[in-house]
Protein backbone atom coordinates (compact mmCIF):
# COMPACT_ATOMS: atom_id res chain seq x y z
CA UNK A 1 0.00 0.00 0.00
CA UNK A 2 1.06 3.33 -0.87
CA UNK A 3 2.57 5.78 2.01
CA UNK A 4 0.48 8.74 0.60
CA UNK A 5 -2.98 9.11 0.02
CA UNK A 6 -6.31 11.38 1.15
CA UNK A 7 -5.62 11.91 4.62
CA UNK A 8 -9.12 11.23 5.73
CA UNK A 9 -8.58 7.57 4.91
CA UNK A 10 -5.83 7.13 8.23
CA UNK A 11 -6.49 6.05 11.66
CA UNK A 12 -7.64 8.78 13.51
CA UNK A 13 -4.76 8.66 16.20
CA UNK A 14 -2.29 8.28 13.16
CA UNK A 15 -3.83 11.12 11.84
CA UNK A 16 -3.73 13.08 15.22
CA UNK A 17 0.33 12.28 14.80
CA UNK A 18 0.96 13.32 11.66
CA UNK A 19 -1.06 16.98 12.23
CA UNK A 20 1.86 17.29 15.28
CA UNK A 21 4.86 16.24 12.71
CA UNK A 22 3.28 19.14 10.73
CA UNK A 23 3.28 21.78 13.00
CA UNK A 24 6.85 20.32 14.05
CA UNK A 25 8.88 23.83 14.46
CA UNK A 26 12.47 22.54 15.32
CA UNK A 27 15.07 23.55 12.33
CA UNK A 28 15.63 19.62 12.19
CA UNK A 29 12.22 19.44 10.75
CA UNK A 30 13.11 19.35 7.55
CA UNK A 31 16.06 16.23 8.56
CA UNK A 32 13.23 13.79 9.71
CA UNK A 33 11.38 11.46 8.59
CA UNK A 34 8.06 10.14 10.47
CA UNK A 35 7.33 7.08 9.58
CA UNK A 36 4.14 5.08 10.37
CA UNK A 37 1.64 2.48 8.65
CA UNK A 38 -1.40 3.61 6.64
CA UNK A 39 -4.25 1.92 8.40
CA UNK A 40 -7.44 2.27 6.86
CA UNK A 41 -10.34 3.29 9.50
CA UNK A 42 -13.99 2.82 8.72
CA UNK A 43 -14.98 6.10 9.66
CA UNK A 44 -14.21 9.10 7.70
CA UNK A 45 -12.26 11.85 8.90
CA UNK A 46 -15.66 14.23 9.67
CA UNK A 47 -16.37 10.85 12.12
CA UNK A 48 -13.15 11.28 13.95
CA UNK A 49 -13.76 11.96 17.46
CA UNK A 50 -12.12 15.52 18.94
CA UNK A 51 -10.23 16.14 21.83
CA UNK A 52 -13.53 17.30 23.37
CA UNK A 53 -15.46 14.44 21.68
CA UNK A 54 -13.42 11.77 23.46
CA UNK A 55 -14.19 10.83 27.02
CA UNK A 56 -11.97 12.43 29.27
CA UNK A 57 -9.99 14.70 27.48
CA UNK A 58 -6.78 14.91 29.72
CA UNK A 59 -7.09 11.28 30.40
CA UNK A 60 -7.13 10.03 27.27
CA UNK A 61 -4.05 11.61 26.07
CA UNK A 62 -2.38 9.88 28.92
CA UNK A 63 -3.72 6.48 28.04
CA UNK A 64 -2.52 6.54 24.33
CA UNK A 65 1.19 7.89 25.63
CA UNK A 66 1.13 4.96 28.44
CA UNK A 67 -0.68 2.49 26.33
CA UNK A 68 -0.02 -1.13 26.94
CA UNK A 69 3.92 -2.22 27.83
CA UNK A 70 5.71 -5.17 27.16
CA UNK A 71 8.47 -6.57 29.16
CA UNK A 72 11.06 -5.32 26.60
CA UNK A 73 9.42 -1.40 26.95
CA UNK A 74 9.49 -1.61 30.13
CA UNK A 75 13.43 -2.23 30.04
CA UNK A 76 15.20 -1.67 26.83
CA UNK A 77 12.68 -0.01 24.22
CA UNK A 78 15.39 -0.12 21.77
CA UNK A 79 12.95 -0.38 19.04
CA UNK A 80 12.25 3.54 19.50
CA UNK A 81 13.77 5.16 16.30
CA UNK A 82 15.49 8.05 17.87
CA UNK A 83 15.35 10.29 15.04
CA UNK A 84 11.56 10.33 15.29
CA UNK A 85 9.09 12.95 17.34
CA UNK A 86 9.02 12.27 21.08
CA UNK A 87 6.63 14.87 21.90
CA UNK A 88 3.46 13.26 23.09
CA UNK A 89 -0.07 14.37 22.67
CA UNK A 90 -1.76 16.74 25.19
CA UNK A 91 -4.42 18.56 25.58
CA UNK A 92 -2.11 21.49 24.23
CA UNK A 93 -2.78 20.52 20.90
CA UNK A 94 -6.23 21.36 21.22
CA UNK A 95 -7.27 25.44 20.97
CA UNK A 96 -9.89 25.23 23.67
CA UNK A 97 -8.21 23.07 26.16
CA UNK A 98 -4.69 24.91 25.37
CA UNK A 99 -6.02 28.25 27.05
CA UNK A 100 -8.02 25.97 30.00
CA UNK A 101 -4.45 24.63 30.82
CA UNK A 102 -2.27 27.06 29.54
CA UNK A 103 0.57 27.77 32.39
CA UNK A 104 0.09 31.12 34.04
CA UNK A 105 2.52 33.73 33.93
CA UNK A 106 3.82 33.26 37.90
CA UNK A 107 5.02 29.98 36.73
CA UNK A 108 8.43 30.08 36.93
CA UNK A 109 8.95 27.91 33.85
CA UNK A 110 6.46 30.05 31.58
CA UNK A 111 9.23 31.58 29.07
CA UNK A 112 9.55 27.98 28.33
CA UNK A 113 6.70 26.79 27.65
CA UNK A 114 5.92 26.21 23.62
CA UNK A 115 2.90 24.34 22.60
CA UNK A 116 4.19 24.35 19.08
CA UNK A 117 7.64 22.94 20.43
CA UNK A 118 8.63 19.49 19.06
CA UNK A 119 11.53 17.22 19.94
CA UNK A 120 13.00 13.84 18.85
CA UNK A 121 13.43 10.52 21.49
CA UNK A 122 17.57 11.13 21.07
CA UNK A 123 17.22 14.71 22.27
CA UNK A 124 14.58 13.39 25.03
CA UNK A 125 17.01 10.15 26.12
CA UNK A 126 20.15 12.21 26.13
CA UNK A 127 18.19 15.36 28.66
CA UNK A 128 16.81 12.41 30.52
CA UNK A 129 20.19 10.97 31.13
CA UNK A 130 21.79 14.60 32.20
CA UNK A 131 18.86 14.97 34.28
CA UNK A 132 19.17 11.91 36.67
CA UNK A 133 23.40 12.86 36.52
CA UNK A 134 22.71 16.25 38.04
CA UNK A 135 19.19 15.98 39.99
CA UNK A 136 18.97 12.60 40.56
CA UNK A 137 22.23 10.81 42.01
CA UNK A 138 22.39 14.05 44.37
CA UNK A 139 19.22 13.28 45.58
CA UNK A 140 19.77 9.75 46.79
CA UNK A 141 22.98 11.17 48.33
CA UNK A 142 20.93 13.43 50.42
CA UNK A 143 18.95 10.47 51.37
CA UNK A 144 21.82 8.36 51.71
CA UNK A 145 22.41 11.13 54.62
CA UNK A 146 19.42 10.80 56.39
CA UNK A 147 19.59 6.77 56.46
CA UNK A 148 23.09 6.83 57.87
CA UNK A 149 21.81 9.14 60.75
CA UNK A 150 18.01 7.53 61.67
CA UNK A 151 19.30 3.95 61.43
CA UNK A 152 22.94 3.74 62.71
CA UNK A 153 20.81 3.39 66.44
CA UNK A 154 20.74 -0.57 65.20
CA UNK A 155 24.35 -0.79 64.91
CA UNK A 156 25.15 0.92 68.23
CA UNK A 157 22.60 -1.74 70.11
CA UNK A 158 25.14 -4.22 68.87
CA UNK A 159 27.76 -2.05 70.75
CA UNK A 160 26.00 -2.51 74.45
CA UNK A 161 24.64 0.47 73.78
CA UNK A 162 21.18 -0.20 76.22
CA UNK A 163 23.66 -1.30 78.48
CA UNK A 164 26.15 1.78 78.57
CA UNK A 165 23.23 4.35 79.22
CA UNK A 166 21.37 1.94 81.55
CA UNK A 167 18.10 1.65 79.18
CA UNK A 168 16.01 -1.14 78.57
CA UNK A 169 13.95 -2.66 75.56
CA UNK A 170 10.81 -0.50 76.58
CA UNK A 171 13.06 2.44 76.84
CA UNK A 172 14.66 1.78 73.52
CA UNK A 173 10.90 1.46 72.20
CA UNK A 174 10.14 4.98 74.01
CA UNK A 175 13.21 6.56 71.83
CA UNK A 176 11.59 4.96 68.63
CA UNK A 177 8.51 6.18 69.17
CA UNK A 178 9.51 9.73 69.93
CA UNK A 179 11.67 9.92 67.03
CA UNK A 180 8.65 8.69 65.00
CA UNK A 181 6.20 11.26 66.81
CA UNK A 182 8.34 14.13 66.30
CA UNK A 183 9.58 12.92 62.60
CA UNK A 184 5.35 12.85 62.06
CA UNK A 185 4.61 16.13 63.85
CA UNK A 186 7.28 17.86 61.36
CA UNK A 187 5.94 16.85 58.03
CA UNK A 188 3.73 19.60 57.58
CA UNK A 189 5.67 22.13 59.02
CA UNK A 190 8.51 21.19 57.03
CA UNK A 191 6.34 21.13 53.56
CA UNK A 192 5.07 24.48 53.99
CA UNK A 193 8.20 26.02 54.73
CA UNK A 194 9.96 24.63 51.55
CA UNK A 195 6.95 25.70 49.47
CA UNK A 196 7.51 29.07 50.52
CA UNK A 197 11.78 28.91 50.50
CA UNK A 198 11.51 26.21 48.19
CA UNK A 199 13.37 22.63 48.99
CA UNK A 200 16.56 24.07 47.03
CA UNK A 201 17.36 26.36 50.19
CA UNK A 202 14.88 24.19 52.94
CA UNK A 203 16.54 20.41 52.26
CA UNK A 204 20.10 20.98 52.81
CA UNK A 205 19.20 23.50 55.82
CA UNK A 206 17.72 20.57 57.38
CA UNK A 207 20.44 18.07 56.52
CA UNK A 208 23.18 20.20 58.13
CA UNK A 209 20.63 20.84 61.27
CA UNK A 210 19.84 17.29 61.77
CA UNK A 211 23.74 16.45 61.09
CA UNK A 212 24.63 18.30 64.30
CA UNK A 213 22.14 16.19 66.32
CA UNK A 214 23.48 13.42 65.32
CA UNK A 215 26.95 13.62 65.92
CA UNK A 216 26.05 15.22 69.42
CA UNK A 217 25.10 11.45 70.34
CA UNK A 218 28.57 11.33 70.84
CA UNK A 219 28.28 13.00 74.47
CA UNK A 220 24.84 11.30 75.34
CA UNK A 221 25.25 10.50 78.92
CA UNK A 222 21.62 8.65 80.01
CA UNK A 223 18.08 8.27 79.36
CA UNK A 224 16.96 11.29 79.18
CA UNK A 225 19.67 12.60 76.54
CA UNK A 226 18.48 9.62 74.49
CA UNK A 227 15.32 10.21 74.49
CA UNK A 228 15.70 14.36 73.60
CA UNK A 229 18.13 13.64 70.82
CA UNK A 230 15.98 11.32 69.20
CA UNK A 231 12.96 13.33 69.71
CA UNK A 232 15.06 16.23 67.96
CA UNK A 233 16.36 14.12 65.27
CA UNK A 234 13.08 13.26 63.90
CA UNK A 235 11.94 16.72 64.15
CA UNK A 236 14.72 18.17 62.09
CA UNK A 237 14.80 15.05 59.48
CA UNK A 238 10.44 14.98 59.15
CA UNK A 239 8.99 16.54 55.92
CA UNK A 240 12.78 15.96 53.84
CA UNK A 241 11.51 12.77 51.99
CA UNK A 242 7.87 14.73 50.88
CA UNK A 243 9.65 17.56 49.95
CA UNK A 244 12.80 15.78 48.12
CA UNK A 245 9.61 13.59 46.03
CA UNK A 246 7.68 17.01 45.20
CA UNK A 247 11.03 18.71 43.98
CA UNK A 248 11.79 15.46 41.31
CA UNK A 249 8.67 15.87 40.26
CA UNK A 250 9.40 19.38 38.85
CA UNK A 251 12.01 16.88 36.49
CA UNK A 252 10.10 13.85 35.90
CA UNK A 253 6.92 12.81 34.03
CA UNK A 254 4.57 10.31 36.09
CA UNK A 255 5.79 7.50 34.33
CA UNK A 256 9.46 8.15 35.16
CA UNK A 257 8.99 9.15 38.76
CA UNK A 258 8.23 5.72 40.24
CA UNK A 259 11.39 4.16 39.04
CA UNK A 260 13.27 7.15 39.98
CA UNK A 261 11.39 6.61 43.42
CA UNK A 262 12.59 3.18 43.59
CA UNK A 263 16.12 3.86 42.94
CA UNK A 264 15.76 6.54 45.06
CA UNK A 265 15.31 4.32 48.14
CA UNK A 266 17.89 2.02 46.65
CA UNK A 267 20.16 4.34 48.48
CA UNK A 268 18.16 2.87 51.63
CA UNK A 269 19.87 -0.32 51.04
CA UNK A 270 23.42 1.03 50.07
CA UNK A 271 23.57 2.96 53.21
CA UNK A 272 22.92 -0.16 55.36
CA UNK A 273 25.29 -2.17 53.31
CA UNK A 274 27.83 0.81 53.84
CA UNK A 275 26.92 1.37 57.35
CA UNK A 276 27.45 -2.42 58.45
CA UNK A 277 30.77 -1.97 56.90
CA UNK A 278 31.47 1.39 58.47
CA UNK A 279 30.28 0.00 61.92
CA UNK A 280 32.10 -2.88 62.22
CA UNK A 281 35.61 -0.26 61.42
CA UNK A 282 34.41 2.19 63.80
CA UNK A 283 33.14 0.24 66.31
CA UNK A 284 36.29 -1.49 67.33
CA UNK A 285 37.52 1.90 68.12
CA UNK A 286 36.06 1.28 71.66
CA UNK A 287 38.58 2.07 74.42
CA UNK A 288 38.11 2.53 78.23
CA UNK A 289 35.35 4.42 78.62
CA UNK A 290 34.56 5.90 75.00
CA UNK A 291 31.82 3.25 73.31
CA UNK A 292 32.68 2.50 70.22
CA UNK A 293 29.04 3.57 69.28
CA UNK A 294 30.07 7.17 70.61
CA UNK A 295 32.50 7.13 67.41
CA UNK A 296 29.99 5.95 65.31
CA UNK A 297 27.37 8.78 65.79
CA UNK A 298 30.47 11.36 65.36
CA UNK A 299 31.79 10.00 62.01
CA UNK A 300 28.86 9.56 60.56
CA UNK A 301 26.89 12.51 62.05
CA UNK A 302 30.13 14.71 60.19
CA UNK A 303 29.70 12.74 57.21
CA UNK A 304 26.08 14.02 56.42
CA UNK A 305 27.20 17.75 57.59
CA UNK A 306 29.26 17.53 54.86
CA UNK A 307 26.34 16.46 52.52
CA UNK A 308 23.89 19.42 53.82
CA UNK A 309 26.73 21.67 53.23
CA UNK A 310 27.27 20.43 49.42
CA UNK A 311 23.66 20.36 48.92
CA UNK A 312 23.26 24.38 48.96
CA UNK A 313 25.51 24.60 45.94
CA UNK A 314 24.19 21.48 44.24
CA UNK A 315 20.35 22.09 44.29
CA UNK A 316 18.82 24.23 41.88
CA UNK A 317 15.37 25.62 42.12
CA UNK A 318 13.91 24.44 38.88
CA UNK A 319 14.54 23.62 35.91
CA UNK A 320 15.29 26.62 34.07
CA UNK A 321 16.95 28.19 37.20
CA UNK A 322 20.16 26.61 37.22
CA UNK A 323 22.11 29.45 37.06
CA UNK A 324 24.05 30.74 39.87
CA UNK A 325 26.60 32.98 40.57
CA UNK A 326 29.16 30.01 41.33
CA UNK A 327 27.30 28.17 38.39
CA UNK A 328 27.24 31.04 35.59
CA UNK A 329 26.21 29.20 32.36
CA UNK A 330 24.05 26.87 34.05
CA UNK A 331 23.36 23.12 33.77
CA UNK A 332 20.91 22.99 30.67
CA UNK A 333 21.14 25.24 27.79
CA UNK A 334 17.77 26.98 26.52
CA UNK A 335 16.91 24.01 23.76
CA UNK A 336 17.52 21.73 26.61
CA UNK A 337 14.93 23.78 28.95
CA UNK A 338 12.42 24.10 26.68
CA UNK A 339 12.22 20.46 26.19
CA UNK A 340 12.16 19.67 30.09
CA UNK A 341 9.11 21.90 30.87
CA UNK A 342 7.00 20.94 27.82
CA UNK A 343 7.94 17.32 28.18
CA UNK A 344 6.52 17.53 31.86
CA UNK A 345 3.48 19.54 31.30
CA UNK A 346 2.50 17.80 28.63
CA UNK A 347 2.27 14.39 30.61
CA UNK A 348 0.82 16.76 33.45
CA UNK A 349 -0.51 20.33 32.67
CA UNK A 350 -1.28 21.17 36.21
CA UNK A 351 2.31 20.89 37.56
CA UNK A 352 2.33 24.81 36.19
CA UNK A 353 -0.87 25.76 39.26
CA UNK A 354 1.72 27.06 41.26
CA UNK A 355 5.25 28.86 41.81
CA UNK A 356 7.82 27.01 43.28
CA UNK A 357 8.13 28.95 45.65
CA UNK A 358 4.36 29.86 46.27
CA UNK A 359 3.12 29.49 49.83
CA UNK A 360 -0.01 27.46 50.72
CA UNK A 361 -2.96 28.76 52.45
CA UNK A 362 -4.90 27.83 55.64
CA UNK A 363 -7.55 27.11 52.91
CA UNK A 364 -5.42 25.13 50.90
CA UNK A 365 -4.37 23.29 53.83
CA UNK A 366 -7.46 22.16 54.91
CA UNK A 367 -9.14 21.47 51.42
CA UNK A 368 -5.89 18.83 50.99
CA UNK A 369 -6.63 16.94 54.55
CA UNK A 370 -10.16 16.96 53.45
CA UNK A 371 -9.81 15.44 49.80
CA UNK A 372 -11.73 12.37 50.66
CA UNK A 373 -10.04 10.62 47.40
CA UNK A 374 -7.11 10.27 48.85
CA UNK A 375 -7.70 9.27 52.27
CA UNK A 376 -7.17 5.00 50.96
CA UNK A 377 -3.60 5.91 50.49
CA UNK A 378 -3.28 7.22 53.61
CA UNK A 379 -4.94 4.71 55.31
CA UNK A 380 -2.28 1.87 53.49
CA UNK A 381 0.33 4.28 54.07
CA UNK A 382 -0.52 3.11 58.76
CA UNK A 383 -1.10 0.03 57.78
CA UNK A 384 1.16 -1.77 54.74
CA UNK A 385 4.54 -1.90 56.87
CA UNK A 386 3.38 -2.94 59.91
CA UNK A 387 3.51 -6.89 58.94
CA UNK A 388 7.33 -6.72 58.57
CA UNK A 389 8.49 -3.52 60.54
CA UNK A 390 9.17 -5.38 63.85
CA UNK A 391 11.37 -7.64 62.49
CA UNK A 392 13.13 -5.25 60.43
CA UNK A 393 13.45 -3.24 63.55
CA UNK A 394 15.10 -5.79 65.86
CA UNK A 395 16.89 -7.90 63.55
CA UNK A 396 20.40 -7.00 64.74
CA UNK A 397 19.46 -6.96 68.44
CA UNK A 398 17.73 -10.56 67.60
CA UNK A 399 21.01 -11.80 65.71
CA UNK A 400 23.13 -10.58 69.52
CA UNK A 401 20.63 -12.49 71.52
CA UNK A 402 21.24 -15.98 69.04
CA UNK A 403 24.66 -15.68 70.03
CA UNK A 404 26.51 -13.52 67.16
CA UNK A 405 29.09 -11.26 68.04
CA UNK A 406 28.57 -7.61 66.95
CA UNK A 407 30.98 -7.97 63.95
CA UNK A 408 29.04 -10.82 62.44
CA UNK A 409 25.74 -8.99 63.69
CA UNK A 410 26.49 -6.17 61.43
CA UNK A 411 27.60 -8.61 58.17
CA UNK A 412 24.53 -10.63 58.81
CA UNK A 413 22.38 -7.62 58.23
CA UNK A 414 23.22 -7.70 54.47
CA UNK A 415 22.15 -10.69 52.67
CA UNK A 416 18.50 -9.30 53.68
CA UNK A 417 19.81 -5.98 52.08
CA UNK A 418 20.22 -7.36 48.96
CA UNK A 419 17.67 -9.15 48.94
CA UNK A 420 15.40 -6.64 49.69
CA UNK A 421 17.13 -3.77 47.03
CA UNK A 422 16.35 -6.62 44.44
CA UNK A 423 13.00 -7.22 45.31
CA UNK A 424 12.00 -3.31 45.50
CA UNK A 425 13.78 -3.02 42.01
CA UNK A 426 11.51 -5.85 40.34
CA UNK A 427 8.38 -5.03 42.40
CA UNK A 428 8.51 -1.00 41.11
CA UNK A 429 9.29 -2.32 37.22
CA UNK A 430 6.63 -4.80 37.95
CA UNK A 431 3.67 -1.88 38.89
CA UNK A 432 4.85 -0.25 35.64
CA UNK A 433 4.32 -3.60 33.76
CA UNK A 434 0.92 -4.55 34.76
CA UNK A 435 0.08 -0.72 34.96
CA UNK A 436 -1.67 -2.07 38.69
CA UNK A 437 -0.52 -0.06 41.68
CA UNK A 438 -2.75 -2.69 43.73
CA UNK A 439 -1.25 -5.54 42.44
CA UNK A 440 2.10 -4.45 42.27
CA UNK A 441 2.07 -3.42 46.43
CA UNK A 442 -0.14 -6.65 47.30
CA UNK A 443 3.53 -8.57 46.42
CA UNK A 444 4.76 -7.23 49.59
CA UNK A 445 1.97 -8.83 51.89
CA UNK A 446 2.13 -11.97 49.86
CA UNK A 447 5.09 -12.39 50.54
CA UNK A 448 5.43 -11.66 54.49
CA UNK A 449 2.57 -13.80 55.45
CA UNK A 450 3.60 -17.18 54.93
CA UNK A 451 6.96 -16.45 56.89
CA UNK A 452 5.16 -14.69 59.67
CA UNK A 453 3.55 -17.90 60.11
CA UNK A 454 6.65 -19.78 59.89
CA UNK A 455 8.59 -17.18 62.79
CA UNK A 456 5.47 -17.84 64.91
CA UNK A 457 5.73 -21.88 65.21
CA UNK A 458 9.33 -21.48 66.00
CA UNK A 459 10.42 -22.63 69.66
CA UNK A 460 13.45 -21.71 72.04
CA UNK A 461 14.72 -25.17 70.37
CA UNK A 462 14.99 -24.07 66.96
CA UNK A 463 18.36 -24.15 65.25
CA UNK A 464 19.84 -20.53 65.17
CA UNK A 465 20.94 -20.58 61.25
CA UNK A 466 16.92 -21.57 60.66
CA UNK A 467 15.57 -18.15 62.56
CA UNK A 468 18.49 -16.17 60.75
CA UNK A 469 16.68 -17.58 57.25
CA UNK A 470 13.45 -17.03 57.93
CA UNK A 471 14.21 -13.76 59.24
CA UNK A 472 16.32 -12.71 56.30
CA UNK A 473 13.75 -13.29 54.13
CA UNK A 474 11.18 -11.62 56.34
CA UNK A 475 13.57 -8.42 56.32
CA UNK A 476 13.98 -8.64 52.49
CA UNK A 477 10.60 -7.77 51.90
CA UNK A 478 9.68 -5.82 48.63
CA UNK A 479 9.80 -2.49 49.88
CA UNK A 480 6.99 -1.07 48.03
CA UNK A 481 6.56 2.32 49.53
CA UNK A 482 8.15 4.15 46.78
CA UNK A 483 5.50 2.91 44.60
CA UNK A 484 2.77 4.26 46.96
CA UNK A 485 4.24 7.33 47.10
CA UNK A 486 4.05 8.18 43.45
CA UNK A 487 0.69 6.76 43.70
CA UNK A 488 -0.19 9.42 45.98
CA UNK A 489 1.64 12.02 43.88
CA UNK A 490 -0.29 10.48 40.36
CA UNK A 491 -3.45 10.64 42.19
CA UNK A 492 -3.09 14.49 44.03
CA UNK A 493 -3.96 16.20 40.42
CA UNK A 494 -2.25 19.70 41.19
CA UNK A 495 0.86 21.13 42.94
CA UNK A 496 -1.22 22.21 45.72
CA UNK A 497 -2.99 18.74 46.75
CA UNK A 498 0.79 17.35 45.93
CA UNK A 499 2.47 19.21 48.48
CA UNK A 500 -0.12 18.55 50.99
CA UNK A 501 -0.45 14.66 49.91
CA UNK A 502 3.15 13.51 50.26
CA UNK A 503 2.92 15.07 53.80
CA UNK A 504 0.38 13.73 55.14
CA UNK A 505 0.67 10.26 53.47
CA UNK A 506 4.83 10.13 55.39
CA UNK A 507 2.75 11.23 58.09
CA UNK A 508 0.32 8.48 58.35
CA UNK A 509 2.98 5.94 57.37
CA UNK A 510 5.50 6.94 60.44
CA UNK A 511 2.22 6.60 62.51
CA UNK A 512 2.04 2.81 60.99
CA UNK A 513 5.36 2.74 62.52
CA UNK A 514 4.86 4.15 66.16
CA UNK A 515 2.18 1.38 65.80
CA UNK A 516 4.96 -1.47 65.11
CA UNK A 517 7.53 0.10 67.50
CA UNK A 518 5.50 -1.43 70.06
CA UNK A 519 4.15 -4.29 69.17
CA UNK A 520 7.45 -6.54 69.90
CA UNK A 521 7.68 -5.77 74.22
CA UNK A 522 9.67 -6.60 76.42
CA UNK A 523 7.48 -9.67 78.22
CA UNK A 524 7.04 -11.68 75.20
CA UNK A 525 10.31 -12.00 74.18
CA UNK A 526 12.55 -13.35 72.76
CA UNK A 527 10.41 -15.18 70.68
CA UNK A 528 7.78 -12.52 70.54
CA UNK A 529 4.69 -14.92 69.94
CA UNK A 530 2.28 -12.31 70.75
CA UNK A 531 3.64 -9.78 68.62
CA UNK A 532 3.90 -11.85 65.68
CA UNK A 533 0.39 -13.14 65.92
CA UNK A 534 -0.53 -9.54 65.75
CA UNK A 535 1.33 -9.05 62.45
CA UNK A 536 -0.60 -11.94 61.07
CA UNK A 537 -3.26 -10.37 61.58
CA UNK A 538 -2.75 -7.17 60.20
CA UNK A 539 -1.04 -8.77 57.41
CA UNK A 540 -3.99 -10.65 56.63
CA UNK A 541 -6.28 -7.60 57.13
CA UNK A 542 -3.98 -5.64 54.48
CA UNK A 543 -5.34 -7.72 51.84
CA UNK A 544 -9.18 -6.59 52.50
CA UNK A 545 -7.86 -2.92 52.23
CA UNK A 546 -5.90 -3.04 48.98
CA UNK A 547 -8.86 -4.87 47.12
CA UNK A 548 -11.21 -1.89 48.80
CA UNK A 549 -9.24 0.45 47.27
CA UNK A 550 -9.23 -0.73 44.22
CA UNK A 551 -13.35 -1.10 43.89
CA UNK A 552 -12.97 2.55 45.37
CA UNK A 553 -11.00 4.30 42.25
CA UNK A 554 -12.25 2.25 40.15
CA UNK A 555 -15.46 3.18 41.04
CA UNK A 556 -14.78 6.48 40.91
CA UNK A 557 -13.62 6.41 37.48
CA UNK A 558 -16.25 4.59 36.12
CA UNK A 559 -19.04 6.93 37.59
CA UNK A 560 -16.85 10.08 35.89
CA UNK A 561 -16.43 8.43 32.35
CA UNK A 562 -20.65 7.85 32.79
CA UNK A 563 -21.29 11.52 33.32
CA UNK A 564 -18.70 12.75 30.86
CA UNK A 565 -19.99 10.42 28.06
CA UNK A 566 -23.22 11.78 28.80
CA UNK A 567 -22.60 15.48 27.92
CA UNK A 568 -22.39 16.74 24.87
CA UNK A 569 -19.63 18.11 23.05
CA UNK A 570 -20.97 22.19 23.86
CA UNK A 571 -21.61 21.22 27.59
CA UNK A 572 -17.94 19.68 27.79
CA UNK A 573 -16.16 22.16 26.03
CA UNK A 574 -18.44 24.86 28.88
CA UNK A 575 -16.97 22.38 31.90
CA UNK A 576 -13.90 22.91 30.88
CA UNK A 577 -13.58 26.50 30.41
CA UNK A 578 -15.81 27.61 33.30
CA UNK A 579 -15.49 24.84 36.17
CA UNK A 580 -14.27 25.88 39.47
CA UNK A 581 -13.12 21.71 40.20
CA UNK A 582 -9.22 21.47 40.97
CA UNK A 583 -7.07 18.75 40.59
CA UNK A 584 -9.08 15.25 41.57
CA UNK A 585 -12.10 16.88 41.20
CA UNK A 586 -12.56 16.96 38.11
CA UNK A 587 -14.59 15.06 35.36
CA UNK A 588 -11.59 15.08 32.95
CA UNK A 589 -9.36 13.09 35.97
CA UNK A 590 -8.76 9.31 36.55
CA UNK A 591 -7.58 7.79 39.40
CA UNK A 592 -4.81 5.18 39.07
CA UNK A 593 -5.22 1.74 40.87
Amino acid sequence: MAATGDISTLHPRLHHARLIYERYTHPRARCLIFRFKRTRSPKSSSESPTALQKPLPLEDHRKDHEGSRSFKHIFQRHRIDLDSIATQPSVFDNPVTLEVYRPPPEYENTHRFDPDARWTWREEKKLVRKIDFRIMIWAGVMFFALDLDRTNISQANTDNFLQDLHLTTNDFNLGNTLYRLSFLIAELPSQLISKRVGPDVWVPTQITLWSLVALSQYWLSDRRSFLATRFLLGFLEGGFIPDVVLYLSYFYTKTELPIRLAWFWVSNYITVMVSAFLATGILSLRSGDRAGWRYLFLVEGLITLAVGIMSYFLMPPGPTQTKAWFRPKGWFTEREEVIMVNRVLRDDPTKSDMHNREGLTIRMIWSAVCDWRMWPIYVLGITHMIPVGPPQTYLTLSLRNLGFTTTQSNLLTLPSTTCGLITLLLTSYLSEFVHSRVGACLVLQIWALPLLVVLRSFGHSTNQWDYFAVVTLITGFPYVHPIQVAWASRNSGSVRTRTMSASIYNMFVQAGVIVYANIYRADDAPLYKRGNLILIIICSANFIIYMLTYFFYRGINRHREHQWNQMTVTERETYLETTKDQGNERLDFKFAY
